[in-house]
């Protein structure tokens, strides 16, 4: 087949094809290829602690109810449509420049709206905005962490914490929540003080379990850190804007302690995963050693464009958040009428079991047409809160497969 050939190129309107990229590997060669020498992972002078790793990723399976990662279930209105488009646009005429490198319309319009959370009025040196929140952990990382220095997280927890952390040559050491997936403070202080990390992990609402950390937690541990000194403490808060009423945000603490980061990203709340924008809170001291590791000219034009007119648009996106949370806190309600356990929620998902071969149900609910998602917790599923009619469709293939298999029930 012709590269340009009609199977597989496409035309956007300037009459140039482009060509399509093939889902066939270079090595994968036909008579009229030029034919690619042989290579193996395994060949390659790979640093020693990546062999026998495997790359981060849920499932991306063409079903028709899809609930496993986390995504805001609600596409951008038209007129929102619209305004993104006009914001790419003016983007597009000063392309040929550099974007704006330190993106400081962005970060200011970041800090006004994080104003609210926090309690008191942010300024632009106080935030940092990257391609999504792991690259900002992975820039708390490369300035903090490295050879020689120790991660340390609660687990289950997000596991690109940990990821991120072998990633950059830091050491992970991971403490167990407890039975209830809580973090009690005093034993949290105790693992700070034994093993000397430069860097605290905390997640709030927690990924996988949806729960939020108390106040008194992150204090504890900030208390900590600030004894064995030279430790960061990360709070990620990606579920933040979820929260029940009440909970308060890590944002509120940020004064008082000069160590402690806040990460949020727009990929949730914001419904703009497909843009990657994520950013953090801390003393501007912080956002100066970022800058010592990010790349230049790390966050597009067009990326800023969006955020801030996401962030222009911020009523609208946000009045999402209370349609999710009406879900979320559905399959809170009712989980529990089909025998099913479910961990409180702060975030928009939620974490539920427990099961004999949770494997078993997630294919039966595959089977449904229903993707959630199986994070490998024993007993545990976690299903993301998505449109009414996919919640109808979830609770009903969870119904007849635990009706077509009682044993499924741990306990049964």
């Amino acid at each position: 087949m012709s590269p340009l050939s009609r199977d597989n190129v496409d035309v956007f309107g300037s009459g140039r094809p482009v060509v399509r990229v093939s889902a066939r590997r270079p090595d994968e060669t036909t008579s009229t290829d030029r034919p690619w020498r042989p290579v193996t992972l395994d060949s390659l002078p790979l640093r020693d602690d990546l062999r026998g790793r495997s790359p981060y990723g849920a499932p991306q399976l063409d079903v028709a109810v899809r609930l496993n990662t986390n995504e805001n279930p609600y596409a951008p209105s038209a007129e929102l449509v619209d305004a993104l488009g006009k914001a790419s646009t003016l983007a597009a005429t000063e392309a040929n420049r550099y974007p704006e490198r330190e993106a400081e319309a962005l970060r200011a319009d970041l800090a006004y709206y994080l104003t609210p959370d926090a309690g008191f009025g942010l300024h632009t040196s106080q935030l940092w905005a990257a391609n999504g929140s792991n690259e900002v952990l992975q820039q708390l990382l490369q300035a903090f962490g490295g050879p020689g220095r120790r991660a340390l997280g609660f687990e289950p927890s997000y596991s690109m914490h940990r990821l991120i952390s072998l990633a950059t040559a830091t050491q992970w050491i991971a403490e167990d929540r407890s039975d209830d997936y809580t973090i009690d403070p005093v034993a949290a202080a105790d693992a700070v003080r034994r093993h000397q990390p430069s860097v605290v992990f905390l997640c709030s609402p927690n990924n996988p379990t949806a729960t939020a950390l108390p106040l008194d937690v992150v204090k504890a541990v900030c208390v900590a850190a600030e004894e064995i000194g030279g430790c960061m403490v990360v709070v990620d808060e990606a579920y933040g804007e979820f929260r029940r009423s009440g909970v308060p945000s890590a944002l509120t603490l940020l004064p008082e302690q000069p160590k402690l980061v806040v990460t949020r990203t727009m990929s949730k709340a914001f419904a703009l995963a497909g843009a990657r924008v994520g950013y953090l809170a801390a003393h501007p001291a912080v956002v100066d050693a970022l800058q010592l590791v990010r790349l230049p000219y790390h966050l597009s034009s067009f990326t800023q464009a969006v955020a801030r007119t996401a962030l222009a648009h911020a009523d609208e996106l946000l009045g999402t958040v209370e349609a999710v949370k009406a879900q979320r806190d559905r399959i809170v309600d009712e989980l529990p009428t089909l025998g099913v356990r479910v961990v409180p929620s702060d975030a928009n998902f939620v974490l539920f079991g427990l099961f004999s071969d949770q494997r078993a149900v997630w294919q039966g609910l595959l089977d449904a047409g229903v993707l959630v998602r199986d994070l490998g917790l024993p007993g545990w599923l976690r299903v993301t809160a998505g449109l009414p009619g996919e919640m109808d469709a979830f609770v009903n293939a969870l119904r007849a497969v635990l009706a077509a298999s009682p044993s499924l029930l741990a306990g049964e």
